[in-house]
């Protein structure tokens, strides 16, 4: 792909976090942009600030664990814009319970949006690529796809699930010109994940970072630059965390 000027890409989740970090990266380098996010309020939002600055986008509106939903989303890609050449497949939920408080509507939920969502997604961009000869598709997994966590069974195993996931489609399609990564994300300073969000456990969780941070969503953005643009990289999970699984 080498780069992505004029390149037409969907970012799942797009309207906030890591996902509104890569669209911003992706219009920074020409490319035109499907915002797809299930919060229509936020990612209008992101449509207008974005079509201010002159970018080419267009927001969305997609529940990923919805099939006929993802099935819309590409069909207003092609709409408006007639190809999909790359699917960042971002939006994601967690939920953290110890596993015998766990009920099966929060289990089925995480599975529902972390493992078939990106599915889905996969599923229907791949049959566009395929008519315009190839394309990048990066997964947004996790270092708890890698790592278990004690009280996030739905979302280890929905993460560890995107990370094969991910091999096994890179290997179906490599001879076909579709590539396919994973980014997996340490803990990223979210409004979610701050020190106002989580006061004292903030502190503990900064320490468990060789780095001394948590990530800055625009440092995922930049792996998943480069996982989209490299021709050569397929099949990997590439991992940014500040050192947290090395230890």
């Amino acid at each position: 792909m080498s780069n992505l000027k004029e390149k037409v890409a969907i970012v799942t989740g797009g309207a906030s976090g890591i996902g509104l970090a890569t669209v911003e990266a992706f219009v920074e380098r020409g490319a035109k942009v499907i915002i797809a996010d299930f919060n229509e309020n936020a990612g209008k939002a992101v449509e207008l600030k974005l079509k201010e600055r002159g970018a080419d986008v267009l927001f969305v509106q997609v529940n990923v664990a919805d099939e006929e939903s993802v099935e819309n989303l590409i069909a207003k890609t092609l709409k408006t814009f007639g190809r999909v050449d790359v699917l960042i497949n971002n939006a994601g939920v967690g939920v953290l319970a110890e596993t015998h408080n766990l009920t099966f509507e929060d289990y089925n939920k995480v599975i529902s949006v972390n493992q078939n969502g990106v599915f889905f997604a996969a599923k229907y961009a791949i049959r566009e690529m395929l008519k315009t000869g190839g394309g990048s598709i990066v997964n947004t997994a996790s270092i708890l796809g890698h790592v278990g966590q004690a009280g996030a069974a739905a979302y280890n195993a929905s993460k560890g699930a995107v990370n094969i996931l991910t091999k096994s489609l890179a290997l179906e399609y490599a001879t076909r010109n579709i590539r396919v990564n994973a980014v997996c994300p340490g803990y990223i300073e979210t409004a979610m994940v701050s020190k106002q969000a989580l006061g004292d456990y903030y502190d503990g969780l900064v320490a468990q970072h060789p780095i001394g941070r948590l990530g800055k969503p625009e440092e995922i953005a930049h792996a998943i630059v480069f996982l989209t643009e490299n021709d050569f990289v397929t099949g990997t999970s590439l991992i940014v965390d500040g050192g947290y699984t090395a230890q």
